[in-house]
């Protein structure tokens, strides 16, 4: 029998819940992703009930530059076609891959079960999160995107969900484990990841 099981969430457990700071003994949501999160790691009870040590990842925006978000955002930031979506002001709690992967390797080992927050210290508004891309780049960021178009491409849910709705996640129980993050400002990640390319 395994010593521990990580089965892998998403902050999207925890719904839509504007500038609230959420943490590991924070509620959970009431919308569709959060609905689908819990009944991921509901999934896992199996192997408690076993007596396996059991991790739900909660994960946030894992940011890399050879896959994900990220790298699909690159191109138009490039060609100065970058921009916030909607008012900007949602939240975006993103963890770069190097995190992602060191913190997955610290829970292998670490004397800890139930959710941990797989986010950065420091969360950033959309706004910031393109501000910031754009000044790494070198390039400017003045475009917003309205909602009406990603609504019209991929439905309204889903949009409201992903693209306008947030989290301000923090990685609370990853750090007092003792956790040391690589990248804990998105400056800082957006420039080592960048560079590597």
């Amino acid at each position: 029998m395994p010593s521990v099981f990580i089965s892998g969430s998403a902050v999207g457990w925890y719904g839509d819940r504007g500038d609230e700071r959420l943490d590991e003994l924070s509620v959970s949501g009431n919308d569709f992703l959060s609905d689908l999160c819990q009944q991921w790691e509901a999934a896992t009870l199996t192997a408690e009930k076993a007596g396996i040590r059991t991790v739900h990842l909660r994960s946030g925006i894992v940011l890399s530059a050879t896959g994900g978000v990220l790298k699909r955002q690159l191109p138009l930031f490039k060609l100065c076609l970058g921009g916030r979506f909607g008012n900007g002001h949602q939240w975006l709690s993103w963890i770069s891959i190097d995190d992602e992967v060191g913190a997955i390797v610290h829970l292998l080992s670490a004397d800890m079960c139930g959710a941990v927050n797989l986010t950065a210290p420091n969360p950033v508004t959309n706004s910031e999160f393109t501000s910031t891309l754009a000044k790494v780049l070198h390039r400017p960021a003045v475009i917003p995107i309205p909602a009406f178009g990603p609504k019209m491409l991929f439905g309204s849910e889903l949009v409201e969900a992903l693209l306008l709705g947030g989290q301000r996640v923090l990685p609370t129980a990853l750090q007092r484990s003792g956790y040391e993050f690589h990248h804990e400002t998105l400056d800082v990640a957006l420039r080592a990841l960048l560079h590597r390319q």
